[in-house]
């Protein structure tokens, strides 16, 4: 250890400390980890120090702080040379493309990151290798990033953002040339050329020399632009949008989002959302939501529903606070607001975008063909598209859980001249735009608004989705996830599934009802194939079972990329017509308790469910 510093009495963990301090020129996570040092908290160092963060989902995300399982200054570092040497190996005209690098508003007062700051040092690394960086100057909604991407034609995308993570968290996600989230082996790649070298170069702390440097340019100015222009393609309904009466609230939560959808409200020619002036302005600490993330519904949106009955509005739009996400929801006749699932916007833009297409097709489009059109969604995602698909005549396809893979499937799709309409993800992510390859709430608030606005003189949002499901099936899905901090907890419930009845052996019933098939993406087995491998690549990393039952039902449980959580989707089909709906509830309900008193009762004790 260096002078003036105790040891722990751990020689790993010592030798762990020893090069932190060598390495790290912040002197608050130094401080932080000299304290916990000499007040000898060894448990607390043992998970500062333990284990490296991995590349996740497309990148990294953890708590900031000091360590090198935490999210700070050095980490950022040696991760962007890792992603620096990658990148110089994967392409020789690095130095004339370049990349972008953009950032949240996050900020962490202890360890001295900032999301701002940690682009910086991003930027500060490139910039002394030599390679030109579009810095952006201002924070900027996460979609910005993929589509400098592939507007520019740069070699890759860094964002700085936990997205709606708690206000403790930071992450680092990375956008390959195509503008889609990296995918292996790419993941890999950086990961192994970040342990080859993890020494901080001299120039890459120098962020006040690479601020000066001219291959630092700062986009914001011509992006905004491009991006709205870019946008614009997809609004059909100027004139009706112009004499709209409808009246819209939207929060960011205190997020990036407000600018951004106000600008794109302005591009489709809609009266400006009413925003919620508590949740406006970018906030690191969230000072008014327990969580800042609209998917947990009701409790995020009580200051917009308040203002949306102050004002007269009938529905509320939602951005988490790197604004790729979108929630909705809507007041009914009996003055109480539906939050709308994920599962069920999803239905909704489908819907609408497929109607446009129709549209843009009657006018003449040029070579549109339905046959060339194609929907995507992950495989935890309600398969309302594919029922739509059927019927109408275009292509569904289905991936793997992240917008990492339908991205760069829509790109593929693209490459081959078929036309991307549309992708979502049930935890309220949707691309409603092949501009940008990844899930966007910004141009999927503008849209939602038009569809609104279009909605408004015969329909409802509520009574558009029933015609949906009337004319399609219904799709009637719960999904929701219990807390779990304990890998060994998750493992043991996971392992009881793939050894159920004896070794091998998955579930062939779920307290009575009976399971017909089961798809495990974890092992790489499916039933229903004749060599029983599944189609879908498969992850060791992370755990997935999906099972079929006898009734139609769909159960997948699966762990989080991002969160301490075992998380489980649902979903019960009817035919078009079949108007039984509260049947199919009452079955779904019994399916999932089902699930719950048997997949999950055994290891309750270590288990929190999903906050009311």
């Amino acid at each position: 250890m260096d002078k003036g510093v105790e040891t722990t009495g751990d020689v790993g963990l010592d030798s762990a400390i020893k090069q932190w301090l060598e390495f790290d020129k912040n002197p608050k996570t130094a401080m932080l980890v000299r304290e916990m040092v000499k007040e000898g908290a060894v448990e607390q160092l043992r998970k500062c120090f333990a284990a490296r963060m991995e590349f996740g989902t497309a990148g990294l995300r953890a708590a900031m702080g000091p360590g090198v399982s935490r999210m700070n200054d050095l980490t950022i570092i040696q991760t962007t040379q890792g992603l620096c040497r990658y990148l110089e190996r994967c392409f020789a005209d690095l130095k004339e493309r370049g990349v972008v690098i953009g950032f949240d508003a996050r900020q962490h007062t202890a360890s001295g990151g900032s999301s701002e700051h940690f682009a910086a040092l991003a930027a500060a690394v490139f910039v002394g290798r030599g390679v030109p960086v579009h810095l952006f100057s201002v924070f900027t909604p996460t979609p910005y990033v993929p589509f400098t991407v592939s507007h520019l034609g740069l070699c890759a995308g860094i964002m700085v953002t936990a997205s709606h993570n708690p206000k403790q968290d930071n992450g680092y996600k990375v956008y390959w040339e195509n503008g889609a989230q990296i995918i292996p082996p790419h993941d890999r790649g950086i990961s192994e050329a970040i342990e080859e070298d993890l020494l901080p170069w001299p120039e890459s702390w120098d962020t006040d020399s690479a601020s000066q440097s001219p291959l630092l340019k700062d986009p914001y100015q011509d992006i905004h632009r491009e991006y709205m222009q870019s946008i614009q393609q997809h609004c059909l309904h100027r004139e009706v949008n112009k004499h709209s009466e409808v009246k819209v609230v939207h929060t960011s939560v205190h997020g990036v989002g407000h600018v951004f959808v106000q600008a794109a409200f302005k591009a489709f020619d809609l009266r400006p959302p009413c925003a919620v002036e508590e949740q406006k302005d970018p906030d690191p600490d969230f000072p008014t939501v327990e969580y800042p993330n609209p998917e947990e519904g009701a409790g995020v949106l009580n200051l917009s529903f308040a203002l949306a009955d102050k004002e007269g509005a009938s529905v509320v739009l939602a951005n988490d606070p790197d604004a790729d996400r979108l929630a909705m929801a809507e007041k009914q006749p009996s003055g109480e607001w539906k939050v709308f699932s994920g599962n069920e916007l999803g239905a909704l833009l489908g819907w609408w975008l497929f109607q446009c297409w129709k549209q843009r097709h009657l006018q003449g489009e040029p070579s549109a063909s339905v046959k060339d059109v194609y929907m995507l969604a992950s495989t935890v995602s309600s398969k309302i598209l594919r029922a739509i698909a059927l019927k109408e005549g275009f292509h569904f396809e289905e991936t793997l859980t992240g917008f990492k893979w339908m991205g760069n499937r829509a790109k593929q799709l693209l490459d081959q001249g078929k036309t991307v309409l549309f992708a979502f993800e049930e935890a309220i992510g949707y691309m409603c735009s092949p501009a940008v390859l990844d899930k966007d709430g910004v141009s999927a608030a503008a849209i939602a608004g038009e569809m609104v606005s279009y909605l408004s003189s015969s329909n409802s949002v509520s009574q558009q989705l029933s015609a949906i499901y009337d004319q399609y099936g219904y799709h009637i899905t719960k999904n929701s996830y219990f807390i779990c901090h304990e890998q060994e907890t998750i493992r043991r419930l996971f392992e009881r599934l793939r050894n159920y009845s004896g070794e091998n052996s998955y579930p062939t019933e779920c307290q009575g009802f009976p399971i017909t098939g089961v798809r495990d993406l974890t092992t790489g087995y499916d039933s229903s194939q004749t060599d029983h491998k599944a189609i879908l690549p498969t992850s060791k990393s992370s755990q997935m079972i999906t099972f079929t039952f006898a009734n139609g039902g769909v159960a997948t449980l699966r762990t989080s990329g991002t969160e301490p959580k075992i998380k489980y989707y649902t979903e019960l089909c009817a035919a078009p017509g079949d108007s039984d709906v509260n049947q199919l509830k009452a079955e779904l309900n019994k399916l999932v308790d089902a699930i719950v008193e048997d997949f999950f009762q055994p290891q309750k004790n270590n288990l929190t469910p999903q906050p009311e």
